[in-house]
């Protein structure tokens, strides 16, 4: 398809139809004419060679190409929205726009869930898009705007982007309660004679743990590497091995499995969880709003 010869505002009609899932509704949500909306469907249909939405009991279903083209049109009308916005105000309470945020597993089970909870109070028609890579993946992206900030243990270090830090976080090891070899504290003999379970490494660098073990002569018998925080513990609650994770999860996870959290019986440093996005959105009113409250939100967790 030539992108030149085809009407914008088509893709503003078919956006409201997939949300309305009604021709009449969404002709109210445009403040056009049922007839226009009708014929604008079908001049997008013929363009797409497709039906796009076919009428049953619950009104207009979307179609599988349907379907696979919401998104990314929606993220293109909120990235053309974004750029043509020339008032400095920020509708929160009525807004319905999309924000992508780009987390790990830390960020979707520490920061976003009460988050959200606030927000689905606050601005009950903001929709939230949680991607799940990490920020080096993702820098075309938070250049473009198409990922409005991501939540990250590493900065991208290049020219343009923004890295502040949200809070500082600290490790904890976790066993079941009933574990036969651990009293009240774990030593340093346990620690190395247990079996553990490790995060996968997201990069070509050693973790904290491995490298203060090394600087003392030490090693740890990593048993099993888990791509997620969110695993070990359920591993954990059934077996004889161990797991360190930052010391929030560490303690949601305790209460949820109800599993013991020990302090780690070597000195790791501290470290810290970063918002990251372009500078390019400085000035987005939305942008502004919605990370402000996340990063005053964070540092009260």
């Amino acid at each position: 398809m030539n992108l030149q010869s085809l009407d914008l505002n088509l893709l503003l009609v078919f956006d409201a139809v997939y949300n309305e899932r009604s021709i009449s509704k969404a002709a109210v949500k445009l403040h056009l004419s049922q007839p226009a909306v009708s014929n604008a469907l079908a001049r997008l249909r013929d363009r797409l060679e497709d039906p796009l939405f076919e009428r049953n009991a619950l009104g207009m279903s979307p179609t599988p190409r349907a379907k696979m083209l919401i998104e990314p049109i929606r993220r293109a009308l909120d990235i053309l929205e974004r750029g043509l916005r020339i008032d400095e105000s920020f509708d929160y309470s009525r807004s319905e726009r999309e924000f992508v945020i780009a987390v790990e597993d830390y960020g979707e089970t520490i920061i976003l869930p009460r988050f959200i909870d606030w927000l689905a109070k606050t601005a009950p028609q903001v929709r939230i898009n949680i991607r799940p890579e990490p920020s080096s993946l993702l820098v075309n992206e938070l250049r473009d705007g198409s990922v409005d900030f991501a939540l990250d243990y590493f900065t991208l270090p290049f020219a343009g982007f923004e890295n502040q830090c949200l809070m500082i976080e600290s490790l904890l090891s976790m066993s079941r309660k009933e574990h036969p070899e651990i009293g009240e504290q774990l030593s340093i003999e346990t620690y190395l004679k247990l079996r553990h379970i490790a995060l996968t490494p997201r990069r070509r660098t050693t973790p904290m743990i491995d490298l203060a073990l090394s600087k003392r002569g030490m090693k740890r018998t990593i048993s099993v590497t888990a791509p997620h925080f969110q695993s070990m513990p359920v591993m954990v609650q059934t077996s004889d091995m161990i797991c360190t994770l930052p010391r929030r999860m560490a303690n949601l996870y305790a209460d949820n499995f109800h599993l013991k959290v020990y302090n780690v019986p070597l000195r790791i440093p501290k470290f810290p969880v970063y918002m990251i996005w372009h500078k390019s959105v400085d000035e987005d009113m939305g942008h502004r709003w919605l990370r402000n409250h996340l990063i005053d939100f964070s540092r009260h967790l």
